[in-house]
């Protein structure tokens, strides 16, 4: 019986997308430019033999300008490219549309740059936590505001409360000074209370951190994200009602409120999210679908700017790419796909507006290409078809394209 497993290299852009005017973002290529920079501080391209194998490179030269990355003759892998039909470049948006449902709403957002959260809800959130305040009430990226706020927060006790340009509301706090889960509770608390008030803002999302002094302070893996829940049934759902089994690897549980998700694994890192993807490749039972967020590439070197280190994490990926593929089976079926991009050499520090990958490989798949998908829900469309599950509102299948019989 099948198997499906889907690993998404969180904000691995490959090409600004057809609407990336309406965003800001002609022009943003994550990874032509990250592959620049790359190139530029190794003096040579850089090198990902198994991802260019499977097509990447062929995908990104089709979506965008032509990327400086060692290439070879060697294919194996269907190669594609997918536009963004959701209104947002959020990380819920994206998910929730390869898993077959496009956000076609607009998020509510907290635009104001500084004093982002009325003072209604700062009242109503300070009275139904206990708290007498909160730090920060600004846009800020997560690294930096703990640096410049971390230490008045030990000693004052209160949260540090932030935004970005995504639809999310973020509290960081000490794990140890603050407590995991007094910071778990505070969230939970706020989460409903954005419900209460109809702001429609996606995501509470908990940044716990640890150290003693701004040199010290690092973000921990014990993050968790408080979603809200997709608007309509995901194919994961469909497949768990349909007696399959869904496994969620890192966020992804989080991403979509818990809903359609039989088993849940948390790790910390691109190497041990990948190590929990290949154990459970090696025990999940038939009608399983793996689905695995990385989500190091984006909250580490896209948002951080960091389009070396970006390139770097790329190659060690690549690397330790073939543990997943020697650990698949007859009738499995790997995809690998991003959320939306997040260009390292952008201004600011937001996702962009592109178009991300979408490969696909079996053990019996000739080199085959998928060409330009307009939606996101072509995956999950794709995923409904080879469990034989109803088919989903959005998407065009590429399923028969794969060549991929499964029994």
């Amino acid at each position: 019986m099948t198997r499906a497993i889907i690993l998404v290299l969180d904000s691995f852009g490959i090409g600004y997308a057809p609407d990336a005017e309406k965003f800001g973002d002609v022009g943003a290529n994550t990874f032509a430019h990250l592959a620049q920079r790359f190139e530029q501080a190794h003096g040579r391209q850089i090198a990902l033999p198994n991802l260019v194998r499977l097509g990447l490179l062929d995908a990104a030269n089709q979506a965008g300008e032509t990327v400086s990355a060692q290439n070879s003759e060697q294919r194996q892998g269907a190669y594609g490219y997918m536009a963004e039909l959701s209104s947002g470049k959020d990380t819920p948006s994206g998910h929730w549309e390869m898993a077959g449902v496009p956000v076609l709403f607009d998020w509510g957002y907290f635009t104001d740059l500084n004093h982002s959260f009325s003072a209604d809800l700062m009242d109503n959130i300070n009275q139904k936590t206990g708290f007498s305040g909160m730090l920060g009430n600004c846009h800020a990226s997560g690294t930096e505001i703990i640096a410049r706020l971390g230490e008045e927060h030990i000693k004052s006790g209160l949260p540090i409360c932030y935004t970005s340009a995504d639809s999310v509301f973020q509290v960081a706090a000490h794990e140890e000074h603050f407590g995991l889960d007094n910071l778990y509770a505070y969230c939970e608390t706020v989460r409903q209370i954005l419900d209460d008030m109809e702001l429609n803002i996606g995501r509470v999302i908990a940044r716990p951190f640890v150290g003693e002094s701004p040199d010290t302070f690092v973000r921990t893996g014990n993050r968790r994200d408080y979603s809200v829940l997709p608007p309509s049934a995901t194919v994961l759902e469909k497949l768990e009602q349909s007696g399959g089994h869904v496994i969620s690897v890192g966020k992804i549980a989080d991403i979509f409120a818990h809903q359609g998700i039989s088993e849940k694994t948390k790790a910390t890192g691109i190497d041990a999210l990948v190590d929990a993807t290949v154990e459970h490749i090696k025990t999940a039972k038939d009608n399983s679908l793996i689905f695995t967020n990385l989500v190091n590439f984006d909250q580490d070197f896209g948002h951080r700017r960091n389009a070396v280190g970006y390139g770097e994490a790329l190659e060690a990926f690549d690397a330790i790419l073939p543990n997943v593929i020697a650990a698949m089976g007859e009738q499995d079926i790997l995809f690998l796909t991003a959320d939306h991009g997040c260009d390292p050499t952008w201004q600011g520090s937001d996702h962009t507006r592109e178009y991300v990958p979408v490969l696909a490989y079996h053990h019996n798949i000739d080199s085959v290409n998928l060409g330009e998908r307009t939606s996101f829900a072509d995956l999950g469309q794709t995923i409904a078809d080879i469990f034989s599950l109803e088919a989903m509102k959005y998407g065009k299948s590429f399923k028969n394209e794969l060549n991929f019989a499964e029994n």
